[in-house]
């Protein structure tokens, strides 16, 4: 049943994969080929086991959303602490993203190659390793060591977002369950990190140490390795028992791993995957910027201590975390993707204004009001609009690893800018807020352009169809695939390749920016 399900929904032209080994009876399939064949005749995996996989895996992301929220929560300790400035403190943050932007291109094209599955356990590793030196870094009040240590540790971290989104690529098709599951991880995800940003200033009081703060992290490190354990069991029962999944309107085999690097497809993404990452550079480098400085903010403009602003900013981050399973679901069943990122960049647009120009105790308050559920929004939105851009999902870890590679480059740019701008004015907000404007701006207008051009063309408007639009289009959606690859390929390729050199520029833009901050001895 599953090879003839597979047989039916492939383009005109495409033989089966079961139809290449039958046209050659004399010649047994080698050993690789019976092992694919017999995996593809098991049953897929039922809805059940995903959930559990996907539970698990979160726990997983527990520990370091803990870890990312307690930095942030801290900013004005650390500065005191580690005796720092604020431009300091931007490229303490800029660190991570700097060795981050420059190894997340090769940690990309290996999970797609080795499988999400593999990457997890070596990224949660390193992410061990990292989260104890920055543990030590703050106990010896070193900031250079500590630097060292948050490299280390994002790096793990980031290797596990990576692969663990390549995973939900493999078990879920675009709108049937794909923006749901992830929705599901990232509001469990958004628990930890409300939990790591809320209590970091608490513990650090009634400890009378911050360094404890960045000890708690480590130990909630080996519940994470826990979880990396049981899901690995998990796992290797479930590849045992099931077989590959299947886009059901496309008919594509979704793969966890691929059998060689296939840099060419990296490469030449289409236009409409390069869109959704230009609206991803202005508004998720707002909300991760404005995230970074929240604490301090709500310090001066609510005139409260550090553990009051910390709970402030968590809720204005996190609070949002319900939201984001019901706009899973949403998205699965409904579409309309763009729209809601045209919503999503008001949102943060709105937010912003607020904090610059309505100044007050209630201004700020509303800001961080409207900022908590318009930031809900991005992740989901981005993720699952950068999986249904893609014409081939075997490359969906590279492609992920790309808007890292973007977001990672502009935050080190406007990291650094703001913090020169925040020493330059006394330590004020002043002039920083208007730079949170501008980029939120930026991201409204993107999305307006997208969606207009929704109306124009398929290769975008289908990110709006429904479930039922898109499973009753897969032969349409089959056909514009062939077409972007066959009749318009050398136009499509030449503009996918200046895209992609684009990101190198923006790449050198990071560089030069964060050697900047070194070179100017702000590393010191």
């Amino acid at each position: 049943m599953l090879a003839r399900r597979i047989t039916a929904h492939e383009p005109d032209g495409v033989k089966s994969n079961d139809a290449r080994i039958q046209v050659d009876p004399v010649s047994p399939p080698n050993a690789s080929s019976a092992e694919s064949l017999a995996r593809e005749n098991r049953p897929t995996a039922p809805l059940l086991w995903k959930i559990c996989a996907i539970l698990l895996v979160s726990c997983i992301r527990f520990g370091s959303s803990w870890s990312s929220g307690i930095t942030g929560a801290m900013k004005t300790t650390m500065k005191k602490e580690l005796h720092i400035n604020n431009t300091q403190y931007s490229l303490l943050e800029a660190a991570e993203d700097f060795m981050t932007m420059n190894l997340i291109l090769l940690s990309g094209p290996v999970t797609d190659r080795i499988g999400g599955a593999g990457a997890i356990v070596y990224g949660n590793v390193i992410y061990s390793i990292g989260s104890i030196l920055v543990a030590a870094a703050a106990q010896v009040r070193s900031f250079r060591f500590m630097i060292g240590g948050r490299v280390i540790l994002a790096l793990g971290d980031i290797a596990t977002q990576v692969a663990q989104y390549k995973m939900f690529s493999s078990w879920f098709p675009p709108n049937n369950g794909f923006a749901s599951m992830l929705a599901l991880e990232l509001a469990i995800s958004k628990i930890g990190g409300f939990a790591g940003k809320s209590s970091a200033n608490i513990i650090a009081k009634n400890t009378g140490d911050f360094a404890w703060v960045f000890w708690v992290a480590v130990f909630m490190n080996i519940f994470t390795n826990v979880a990396t354990v049981a899901f690995q069991y998990f796992n290797r029962v479930a590849e045992r028992k099931f077989g590959s999944n299947t886009d059901p309107a496309t008919g594509e085999k979704l793969t966890e791993k691929n059998k060689k690097f296939e840099l060419a497809k990296i490469i030449e993404l289409p236009w409409v995957f390069w869109g959704i990452l230009a609206f991803s550079l202005f508004q998720t480098s707002t909300a991760l910027v404005f995230s970074q400085n929240a604490t301090e903010l709500a310090e001066q403009r609510f005139d409260v201590d550090s553990i009051t602003a910390g709970w402030y900013t968590a809720l204005a981050q996190y609070a949002g975390f319900f939201i984001v399973p019901c706009l899973g679901m949403f998205i699965d069943v409904l579409g309309n993707r763009i729209s809601l990122m045209a919503f999503c960049g008001a949102g943060i647009f709105l937010s912003m204004a607020l904090v610059n120009w309505a100044t007050d105790t209630k201004g700020t308050a509303a800001a961080f009001g409207v900022y908590a559920v318009a930031a809900s929004f991005g992740p989901t939105l981005i993720i699952d609009g950068i999986r249904t851009s893609m014409w081939h999902q075997s490359v969906f870890g590279s492609a992920y690893a790309l808007k890292i590679v973007m977001n990672n480059a502009m935050n080190i740019i406007v990291r650094i800018g703001t913090g020169v701008l925040q020493d330059e004015d006394n330590n004020s907000y002043g002039r920083v807020v208007i730079v949170y404007v501008a980029l939120a701006a930026m991201s409204v207008v993107v999305a307006l352009i997208l969606l207009v051009m929704s109306y124009r063309t398929v290769d975008l408007g289908h990110l709006q169809w429904t479930r039922k639009q898109r499973n009753a289009n897969g032969e349409l959606w089959n056909e514009r695939k062939r077409m972007f690859q066959e009749e318009n390929g050398v136009r499509n390729k030449r503009i996918s390749r200046g895209c992609f050199a684009c990101l190198l520029v923006l790449m050198t833009g990071g560089w030069v920016a964060f050697f900047w901050g070194v070179a100017t001895g702000n590393n010191s």
